[in-house]
């Protein structure tokens, strides 16, 4: 399929099967990960992949996010603020920017896999802290569950393109 098929094909999943994702699935979706840019290349983010069922719903306690949990796989993508790329002009650091890059990898590569991903960023971190025993320089930035759609989304409505860019 073609880079923009893909893209188009990407939904949020608030569905899955009960089948199990082969670990050769999750470990090409952690690759994709991997070989995400970031500035000045330093990574500066830890992927928690979560297969235990009894800690996937102790990240998603509520009723209201119970999907998720009862996903087979929830990836968690922490941030390590100390080690990113800051701009020396205003101090930005980019962690956070370096975690979506390679979420959106995940995603991405999740689809192309056949595989359902939602990204989820409403949860509480400290309770992803503690559950997951994170050190202090870890920050939870974003979570998706990963498994087989049980069901296919429509696309989401987007803006037009010239509401969204300006060409100079």
């Amino acid at each position: 399929m073609s880079f923009y098929d893909l893209i188009e094909r990407r939904r949020s999943v608030r569905r899955y099967q009960e089948t199990s994702v082969s670990e050769e699935s999750v470990r090409r979706v952690a690759e994709a990960a991997r070989l995400a840019p970031s500035a000045c290349n330093n990574q500066p983010w830890h992927l928690f992949v979560v297969r235990d069922p009894e800690t996937r719903r102790a990240l998603f306690p509520g009723a209201g996010q119970a999907w998720i949990a009862a996903a087979p796989v929830v990836l968690v993508m922490c941030s390590r603020p100390s080690e990113a790329w800051v701009r020396r002009y205003d101090g930005k650091n980019h962690a956070d920017i370096d975690v979506a890059i390679a979420m959106e990898h995940v995603v991405l590569a999740a689809t192309e896999e056949g595989l359902g991903t939602c990204w989820i960023c409403a949860f509480d971190p400290q309770l992803f802290r503690d559950v997951l025993k994170l050190p202090a320089d870890l920050e939870p930035v974003a979570a998706t569950p990963l498994g087989v759609p049980d069901e296919a989304p429509p696309a989401r409505p987007r803006k037009d393109l010239e509401e969204l860019v300006t060409w100079l």
